[in-house]
Order: structure tokens, then C-alpha cells, then sequence
């Protein structure tokens, strides 16, 4: 779901009736889970997660939950587990992640939004800070606000906007990719860390957004405008690579468009040591 979504996703199943959220609501959903779903796994012990979530996927019977709809399916899945959980009295996070579960997932903070994610003249859809080196996620989550907002201050001082984009990032007006990403190490280090150390930098390229299929091409011009770089995917990778070798990168999501498989391979062969 969302702005960019690939055509192989799980489907997110929508009314499609204009006169009722401008054609998004979900009782279609709704209803697949109350006359369908129900149904099918009325009687499962709810502790056998995997048999009734592959009941439901049977149920519909598509490669991409297209019948039921992933937000029926999914939701229904969560109520099953969170349904577990209180029959036997453990948090959530002890149930699906075991009792011995203590680490929480180093987050992911999408600070600039670009592509199809904000009107900012910008390909990549997600710039995204890491705080790797935060002991706890805790502190991780202080120093994403604390770097969030000093981002906030050297836009401001720069003339730029700070409406935020669909996600919470801010889109700004940048001069390029690499004036986003230099920003952003600015306000990491206004806020008091080390680049590279402390916090690393994360983009969602979202490539398949402005992939040209008749040309195969990886076409800037979509989101940045006329001048702007229009790359083969070999063009594409070399970019990436330089990238990766001047910044703190570590984390590439969607650098090529969904069904350039050669070069994802190639991606991969030089970039998957790195990212």
C-alpha cells in the first residue's frame, strides 16, 4: 500500500465507490472478513497461527490476496495473534517474538520525502537516517527527533521549505540528491553525532517509480525536471556505487525498477558487501 506500490504486492483490497472516501473505503474488505473469512476459520485453535493464515491464503486463492484483500487477510492475522497472546497471558512481543525476546529492531527514520511521496523535485522517494550506533532503541528514537529537528533549523536558515511530505519526511526544494543527503549529514552532526559512527543513511530509491520500461531506462526527469539525468542500468548502478563509496550508506531499498533482474544481479554483485 501507499504512493509507489509494485504490481507483484499483496493488494490492498478498496471499495472503489467515489462517493465514499473518494473511492477508498474498505467495507468490501470488511465484509470478506465477516461472511468469508469467519467462516473458513471458525474452530482453528487460535495458537496455530500458521495453519489459519494459510487457510485464509488458500481461501483465496490468488498469488496476490487479490480475492479477499491483504488488508482482510492481514488484519484478521493480527487479531489471531493478538487473541493468542491474551489466552495466554504474555505481551504481544513475547508471543510472536518468544519469551527470550529482549532487542528491538534498529529503526528506520524516513526524514526527506521525495518521488512520489512529496511535490519536492527529488527521484529517491525515501532519504532515511539509521542510528546504528544508539545503544538502546531508546536512545535511537532521541536522536532521530533530535536530528529531525535540527534538520528543521538548517532548512529554515537555508530559505527552504519545511512542509512535510506523505510520510513525515520534509520536501524541500533540494539542488539533488547529493545536496539531500549532505543536508541531512549537517543536521546529524548539528544534533551532536558522527556520521558513519553514530548515525548511517538509508535511501528507498523507489527506481521502478521513474523506470522508462519502453526505453529501459532509469528516467531522473519524471521527478526532477528537464536537465535532469536519465541513466541505463548499468548508468544506474555506477551511480549508486559512487554514492555508497562518498556517503554512510548502508542501506539501498528498491535501487533498480522490480523486474530489471540483471540488474538487480549486478546491483548485488557490486554493491552486497556494502549495503
Amino acid at each position: 500500500s501507499g504512493a509507489s506500490t509494485g504490481e507483484h504486492e499483496a493488494v490492498e483490497l478498496r471499495d472503489g465507490d467515489k462517493s465514499r472516501y473518494g473511492g477508498l473505503g474498505t467495507q468490501k474488505a470488511v465484509d470478506n472478513v465477516n461472511n468469508i473469512i469467519a467462516e473458513a476459520i471458525i474452530g482453528y485453535d487460535v495458537r496455530d497461527q500458521q495453519a489459519i493464515d494459510r487457510a485464509m491464503i488458500a481461501l483465496d486463492g490468488t498469488p496476490n490476496k487479490g480475492k479477499l484483500g491483504a488488508n482482510a487477510i492481514l488484519g484478521v492475522s493480527i487479531a489471531v495473534a493478538r487473541a493468542a497472546a491474551d489466552y495466554l497471558e504474555i505481551p504481544l512481543y513475547s508471543y510472536l517474538g518468544g519469551f527470550n525476546t529482549k532487542v528491538l529492531p534498529t529503526p528506520m527514520m524516513n526524514i526527506i520525502n521525495g518521488g512520489s511521496h512529496s511535490d519536492a523535485p527529488i527521484a529517491f522517494q525515501e532519504f532515511m537516517i539509521v542510528p546504528a550506533g544508539a545503544p538502546t532503541f531508546k536512545e535511537a528514537l532521541r536522536w532521530g527527533a533530535e536530528i529531525f529537528h535540527a534538520l528543521k533549523k538548517i532548512l529554515k536558515s537555508r530559505g527552504l521549505e519545511t512542509a512535510v511530505g506523505d510520510e513525515g519526511g520534509f520536501a524541500p526544494r533540494f539542488e539533488g540528491t547529493e545536496d539531500g543527503v549532505e543536508t541531512i549529514l549537517a543536521a546529524i552532526e548539528a544534533a551532536g553525532y558522527v556520521p558513519g559512527k553514530d548515525v548511517f543513511i538509508g535511501f528507498d530509491c523507489a527506481s521502478s517509480e521513474f523506470y522508462d520500461k519502453e526505453r529501459q531506462v532509469y528516467d531522473y526527469t519524471k521527478f526532477e525536471g528537464e536537465g535532469a539525468a536519465v541513466r541505463t542500468a548499468a548508468e544506474q548502478i555506477d551511480y549508486l556505487e559512487e554514492l555508497v563509496n562518498k556517503y554512510p550508506i548502508i542501506i539501498i531499498e528498491d535501487g533498480m525498477d522490480e523486474n530489471d533482474w540483471d540488474g538487480w544481479k549486478a546491483l548485488t554483485e557490486r554493491l552486497g558487501s556494502k549495503v
